[in-house]
C-alpha cells in the first residue's frame, strides 16, 4: 500500500455532555423543555461532480457496501482528507512583451530569425518560465520549441514537465510530448502527448488524472487511485474535463469502466451538475436513493434539488435555495411527499396523505457590531423529520448522547460593543414528542449587559437587564416518587388530577403567561495593601417586576396562586471579599496559596418558593460557583439571606511546563432565610448541598503535567458524614498515534428532584492510529448501576491526502410519539471519497416504526 506521510488529525468524537458532566440517567424526561435553549447550526460543505461520474462511483458503493447509505454527515466527526500543502499563486506579472533568456550558450541566426539557447536554459516571458536543455525561438513563425528536461511554470503556478514542447509564443497552440502537469492545488495529470489549440482546448492522449501524491520511495508506482482516459479534453473556457474510454484504477488495478464522462476541472469551486448519489434504508419508508442536482444560479446564489425515491412511500421531494448577500446569507429548504401507504403509520402522526416541512435560517450584519437573523422550522406533523431521517436525523453522530426534544424557530438581534452586549429574540419550540401544548413560546427574551468604561468612585460599575415573556398552554408536571411515576399521577391524562401535589410531582412549567423584567446594578473595587492582601468591597441592587397570569388547571393551585398576580421584589446586597496570596518561588517553579473569604449581607428572598421558576431549574454546587454572589443559574430565583463563603486555592506553575490547581471550600448561611432550603415548584436548591446552615464541602483538583495529559477531579462531600454526594473525574491523553478521554460520574440519589437511586456511569472516547493512514475510533457510555453499555460508536477508516474510506456503527436515541420513552436505535454509516472528484456516504438504520 502506498505510504502517506501526512499525520491523522486526532480528534475526539463530539459527545454531548451536560455541563462537562457525565449524564448517567439515560431515560431523560420528555416533558422537560428549558425556556431558553439556543443552538448553533452547522453549515454543510458540498462537493460538485458530473452525472456520469456520480453514477460510476455510486455503482462502486452499491457493489462494495451492500445495504448502506445517506448523505455525508455535517458534523466534524466524519473522516476528512489529511491537509495538503498548496503552492501560493504568484501575483499577476506585467505583460510587457519582453522575453528574457539565460543559458550556457545563445546563438542568433539573423538570416532565419532564430534564437537558439543551449545548456541550462531559462526563459521568462509574460509571467511564464521555461527551463530546458535546449530552446529554439523562431521569430518568423513565433514558435517556441524546447527539448530535454522541460519544466514550464505558468502565471497561475501550474507546472508542466515534458521531453518535447512546441508552442506558439503566446502558448495558445502547439503540442507537448511525454508531459506531466502539477497544479497548485496538488492535482496531477500525465499523457503521452498533448495538443493545444485556440488557447482554450488541450487534448491529452492516453491521459491520467489523480489528486494523489506520488510514492516517494517509488515514484513510478501507481498512485492509490487514478482516472485513465484514451483521450482527456480540457476546455478552459467551460473549465471542464471530458474523459473518453475512461477507467478508474486503484493501485493500478482497473475497478470500473465508462465510455465517457465529464467533471469540472480542479479549479472549479461550484458548477451546476449532479452530486454524488446517496442510499438509505429505514423501516418507515424502506429503501431510498437520492441523486441531487446542484444549480449554480449566480455567483451569489445556488440551489439543490434532491428527490428521494423510496420503495414504500413514493417520492420525497426536497429542495434547498441559498443566497449570499453583501451583509449576510440565508437559505430555505422545503420537503414534501404524497405518501403511497399512509397506513404504514397507523395510529401515529404520519398516518396522513401529504407530509412536508420547511427549514430556513439566515443571518445579516447591520454593521460591525450588530447582526440579526432567524431560524425557522415547520412540519405537517411533529414526527416527519424522524420518519424520513431528515435534518439532524441524517447524522447518526448528531444524536449520540443527545436527546432531540424540539426544533427551534427564532428571530434574533444581537449587538456586541467593547464592554457591552445586547441580545433580543423570540423563540418557538416545535416539540418532537407531541407535547406541543407543554412547550413555551418565548416572545421576547431581551438581555443587555454593560460595563462603564470610566471608574466610578474609583471602582468598576456595571449593570444588566433582562426582560422575559413566555406563554404555555398546558402545565408540565414531573413525577418524583415511584408511585407517581408508575401510576402516571403527574401526566396530563391522569385519572386523578388532584393527586398532583408537591409531595408527588414537580411543576416544571406553569400554564399561562409569565412576564418578568429584571434590572441589576453592581459596583466593586479592589485594594491591595502593603502586605499584599487584596480587599474587594462590592454592592449591588437588583429589582424584579413580575406579572403571572396562571391558568387554573387541575393541580396547579397546589403550587402557585392561579389568576393574574403582580409582584415586585428588591434585593440589595453589600459584600466584602478578602484574598491573601502567599507566593513561594523555587528553582522548579512557583506556588501560590491563596486563602479566600467572602461575606455577603442582604435581606431574605422575597416570596421565596411562591413564584414561577422557568429559567433557574438547574442547580449544581461546586468550586466553580462557590464564590458567586448569586448561585442560582437564572433570574427567576434570587439568592437571599446573609452568607459567608470561605476556601483556599493553591496553584503551582512548573518552570518546564505543567501546572496544578486545587481548591477547597465551604459556604455558611449566617442569618436570615436560606433560599436553598426553600422548596419551590421545582425543588431547585433542595438537596443541592447548600440547604443546610453549613454547606457540603466542595473541592476540585486539576493537573496538567504537559500538553499530553490533563486530569481533573470535582467532588462534593456531606458536611457531617463526609460521604461523597457528587464525584466527577476526567482524564485526557493525546499522543501522536492515539488519544483517549475518560469521564467518571457518581451522584447520590436526590429523591426530592426525582432521582430516586444513585447514578453512576463512565463516558469514554478515543482514537488509535494503528498504521500510517489507518485509524480506529470509538466512544461509549457505561451505566454502572444497570451494568450495561447503553450507547456507543465504533468506527474505522483509511485517510490520506486524496482518499477516504471509512465505516462507523452508531447507537443513538430516537423519539417516539406521545409519552413513549425514547428508543435506542442502530445505524451503520459508510463513507468513500476521492479528492476533487467525488465523495459520498451511505447508512442504514433501524428503530421506531415497524
Amino acid at each position: 500500500m502506498v505510504a502517506r506521510l501526512c499525520g491523522w488529525p486526532h480528534r475526539f468524537l463530539g459527545l454531548a455532555v451536560s455541563g462537562g458532566r457525565v449524564v448517567a440517567d439515560v431515560a431523560a424526561r420528555q416533558t422537560r423543555s428549558p425556556a431558553f435553549r439556543r443552538r448553533s447550526l452547522l453549515r454543510r460543505r458540498r462537493s460538485r461532480v458530473a452525472a456520469s461520474l456520480a453514477a460510476l462511483l455510486g455503482a462502486i458503493v452499491i457493489a462494495g457496501a451492500l445495504d448502506v447509505a445517506t448523505t455525508t454527515p455535517a458534523s466534524a466527526q466524519a473522516f476528512t482528507y489529511n491537509p495538503h500543502h498548496t503552492r501560493p499563486v504568484p501575483p499577476p506579472p506585467k505583460n510587457d512583451g519582453q522575453m528574457l533568456v539565460q543559458a550556457t550558450e545563445v546563438d542568433y541566426d539573423y538570416n532565419n530569425q532564430r534564437i537558439s539557447a543551449v545548456g541550462s536554459v531559462q526563459l521568462f516571458y509574460n509571467g511564464t518560465s521555461v527551463e530546458a536543455d535546449k530552446v529554439i525561438y523562431d521569430q518568423k513563425t513565433k514558435r517556441l520549441h524546447a527539448e530535454g528536461n522541460i519544466r514550464m511554470t505558468d502565471a497561475e503556478g501550474k507546472i508542466t514537465y515534458a521531453n518535447i514542447m512546441d508552442l506558439s509564443d503566446d502558448y495558445r497552440d502547439g503540442f507537448v510530448d511525454s508531459l506531466r502537469v502539477d497544479t497548485a492545488d496538488a492535482t496531477r495529470m500525465a499523457a503521452a502527448r498533448a495538443d493545444r489549440s485556440g488557447g482554450n482546448y488541450t487534448v491529452f492522449d492516453n491521459g491520467v488524472y489523480t489528486a494523489c501524491a506520488p510514492c516517494k520511495d517509488d515514484p513510478k508506482k501507481p498512485p492509490l487511485w487514478q482516472v485513465k482516459g484514451a483521450r482527456i479534453i480540457h476546455d478552459q473556457t467551460e473549465k471542464m474535463l471530458y474523459f473518453e474510454n475512461a477507467q478508474i484504477e486503484f493501485f493500478g488495478v482497473p475497478m470500473a469502466y465508462l465510455p465517457y464522462f465529464s467533471t469540472p476541472d480542479p479549479t472549479v469551486k461550484r458548477k451546476s451538475g449532479f452530486l454524488m448519489p446517496s442510499f438509505t434504508s429505514y423501516t418507515a419508508f424502506g429503501y431510498g436513493v437520492e441523486v441531487p442536482y446542484y444549480f449554480a444560479i449566480a455567483p451569489d446564489m445556488d440551489a439543490t434539488f434532491d428527490p428521494r425515491f423510496t420503495t414504500k412511500q413514493g417520492v420525497l421531494l426536497q429542495g434547498e435555495f441559498r443566497q449570499r448577500l453583501s451583509n449576510g446569507s440565508y437559505q430555505v429548504k422545503l420537503y414534501g411527499i404524497d405518501q403511497t401507504d399512509p397506513g404504514a403509520f397507523a395510529g401515529l402522526p404520519g398516518d396522513r396523505q401529504f407530509r412536508g416541512g420547511i427549514d430556513t435560517k439566515g443571518q445579516f450584519a447591520l454593521n460591525d457590531k450588530w447582526v440579526w437573523g432567524w431560524d425557522g422550522v415547520a412540519m405537517s406533523d411533529y414526527y416527519f423529520f424522524s420518519d424520513y431521517r431528515l435534518a439532524q436525523y441524517k447524522d447518526p453522530y448528531g444524536s449520540f448522547l443527545s436527546l432531540y426534544t424540539e426544533a427551534v424557530s427564532q428571530l434574533y438581534l444581537t449587538g456586541v460593543g467593547n464592554r457591552s452586549f445586547f441580545d433580543a429574540r423570540a423563540i418557538y419550540y416545535l416539540s418532537f414528542s407531541g407535547n406541543q401544548s407543554q412547550v413555551p413560546v418565548v416572545a421576547p427574551v431581551i438581555d443587555y449587559n454593560n460595563v462603564i468604561n470610566s471608574p466610578i468612585l474609583g471602582g468598576e460599575f456595571s449593570y444588566k437587564t433582562n426582560f422575559t415573556n413566555l406563554t404555555r398552554d398546558t402545565a408540565v408536571f414531573d413525577a418524583v416518587t415511584t408511585a407517581a411515576s408508575t401510576s402516571g399521577l403527574c401526566s396530563t391524562t391522569s385519572a386523578d388530577p388532584m393527586a398532583r401535589v408537591p409531595s408527588q410531582c414537580l411543576l416544571r412549567g406553569m400554564p399561562g403567561t409569565y412576564t418578568r423584567f429584571t434590572a441589576e446594578a453592581q459596583w466593586r473595587k479592589s485594594y491591595t495593601d502593603q502586605f499584599g492582601e487584596i480587599w474587594t468591597p462590592f454592592v449591588s441592587l437588583r429589582g424584579d417586576a413580575i406579572n403571572a397570569d396562571i391558568s387554573n388547571q387541575p393541580g396547579v393551585s397546589n403550587y402557585l396562586p392561579v389568576g393574574d398576580t403582580q409582584t415586585v421584589r428588591l434585593m440589595p446586597t453589600v459584600g466584602f471579599e478578602y484574598r491573601y496570596p502567599f507566593i513561594n518561588v523555587q528553582p522548579w517553579g512557583t506556588t501560590t496559596i491563596e486563602p479566600i473569604a467572602q461575606v455577603i449581607i442582604r435581606p431574605n428572598e422575597p416570596d421565596a418558593g411562591k413564584l414561577p421558576n422557568e429559567d433557574a431549574q438547574s442547580m449544581v454546587f461546586d468550586t466553580s460557583n462557590l464564590f458567586s454572589v448569586d448561585k442560582f443559574s437564572g433570574y427567576d430565583r434570587v439568592e437571599g439571606g446573609s452568607r459567608a463563603n470561605v476556601g483556599v486555592q493553591a496553584t503551582t506553575q512548573f518552570d518546564h511546563g505543567g501546572s496544578i490547581k486545587a481548591m477547597f471550600g465551604q459556604s455558611y448561611q449566617l442569618f436570615g432565610l436560606n433560599s436553598f432550603a426553600v422548596a419551590d415548584v421545582t425543588n431547585t436548591g433542595v438537596d443541592s448541598g447548600l440547604q443546610n446552615a453549613a454547606s457540603d464541602y466542595v473541592t476540585s483538583l486539576a493537573y496538567s503535567p504537559n500538553r499530553t495529559y490533563t486530569f481533573s477531579v470535582r467532588a462534593r462531600m456531606d458536611e457531617a458524614t463526609w460521604n461523597v454526594n457528587r464525584f466527577e473525574a476526567q482524564g485526557t491523553a493525546n499522543f501522536d498515534r492515539w488519544s483517549v478521554s475518560l469521564m467518571y460520574g457518581d451522584y447520590a440519589a436526590q429523591p426530592q428532584l426525582g432521582y430516586l437511586t444513585r447514578r453512576e456511569g463512565i463516558l469514554t472516547s478515543g482514537s488509535v492510529k494503528v498504521a500510517t493512514n489507518w485509524v480506529v475510533q470509538g466512544a461509549a457510555r457505561w451505566d454502572l448501576v444497570a451494568n450495561k453499555i447503553n450507547q456507543y460508536v465504533i468506527g474505522a477508516g483509511y485517510v490520506d491526502d486524496c482518499f477516504v474510506l471509512a465505516a462507523n456503527y452508531v447507537t443513538s436515541y430516537t423519539y417516539q410519539a406521545g409519552t413513549t420513552p425514547p428508543v435506542l436505535s442502530h445505524a451503520f454509516m459508510f463513507q468513500i471519497g476521492l479528492r476533487t472528484i467525488a465523495q459520498t456516504s451511505a447508512s442504514s438504520s433501524s428503530a421506531g416504526v415497524q
